[in-house]
C-alpha cells in the first residue's frame, strides 16, 4: 500500500489518486495536495504531467511540463502552512515542499515555500499562479 505523498497519512488509492483519475477536488486544499503528490509520482506515472497541465487555469497554462530528465526533481515532503477562501471562487495555499534535483541526490534538499492561487471555474478548482517566499 502506498501512502499519499501529500501526507495526508492516508493511502494514496484513497487520497490523491481519485482526483488522478477524473473526480474534481473539493477544495482549493486538495487540489494543492493532489497537484504535489502529481509531481512527486510522476517519474513513475508519466500519465500524471496531463494532470497537472488540466488542473493548471488556462490563462496562465504553460504548453508543456518537463519532469523528467537530469534536471527532475524528487520531491521529499509537504507542509500546508495556511489554506484561505477568499470567495466562493478564489482561494490561496501557502504552503513548503522539500526536493533535491536527480542530477543530485547526494546534495542538499531545497525547499518551495509557495503561497498558490486557485480559482474556481465551473466547480472545479484550478491553480492560477504563485508568489515565491
Amino acid at each position: 500500500m502506498l501512502i499519499c505523498p501529500c501526507e495526508s497519512g492516508k493511502p494514496y488509492s484513497k487520497c490523491c489518486e481519485v482526483y488522478h483519475l477524473g473526480t474534481p477536488a473539493p477544495t482549493a486544499e486538495a487540489l494543492m495536495r493532489s497537484r504535489y503528490t502529481a509531481y512527486a509520482l510522476a517519474h513513475k506515472k508519466p500519465a500524471l504531467t496531463d494532470y497537472l497541465l488540466q488542473t493548471w487555469h488556462p490563462d496562465t497554462r504553460p504548453e508543456h511540463l518537463n519532469l523528467t530528465g537530469e534536471n527532475a526533481s524528487r520531491w521529499l515532503g509537504l507542509q500546508i502552512k495556511r489554506c484561505q477562501n477568499i470567495d466562493t471562487e478564489n482561494a490561496t495555499v501557502e504552503f513548503v515542499a522539500r526536493y533535491k534535483f536527480a542530477d543530485n541526490p547526494g546534495g542538499k534538499a531545497e525547499r518551495l515555500h509557495e503561497t498558490s492561487r486557485f480559482k474556481r471555474v465551473d466547480n472545479r478548482w484550478y491553480y492560477v499562479d504563485g508568489d515565491y517566499r
